[in-house]
């Protein structure tokens, strides 16, 4: 089972640090589709602040990350609810959001291996 993940490790992580490429954008064609895959831009809304003058720091970017599984599945129901404040201060917000995410992910990993 270690290896199998090893293994999974060794495929997936250098398709991942390839998307973080600086090409803008990728073309995929297969005989039947054509489809361009692009990547992220800078975000023009970075250290401006919303319509009630706030700008999202570390603090947002932890409780964003802790609730983003459920607004995931919320933003497939109502096109008006989104994963990520655009209106943030970059790097900061970006380190909360990440360590949101690393904590549900490590308190489900704990709940899952507690139950067995």
């Amino acid at each position: 089972m270690k290896q199998l993940f090893l293994l999974g490790l060794l495929v997936t992580l250098p398709v991942a640090l390839a998307a973080c490429a600086p090409s803008p954008s990728v073309q995929v064609t297969t005989p039947d589709s054509t489809m361009l895959l692009t990547a992220p831009g800078p975000n023009p809304m970075l250290n401006q602040p919303d319509a009630l003058g706030r700008v999202a720091r570390a603090g947002a970017g932890l409780w964003h990350g802790i609730i983003a599984p459920i607004t995931l599945v919320l933003s497939f129901f109502n096109p008006d609810t989104h994963m990520y404040e655009v209106h943030n201060a970059g790097s900061e917000y970006d380190l909360g959001f990440l360590l949101g995410v690393t904590v549900i992910i490590s308190l489900l990993a704990l709940f899952i291996r507690l139950r067995r």
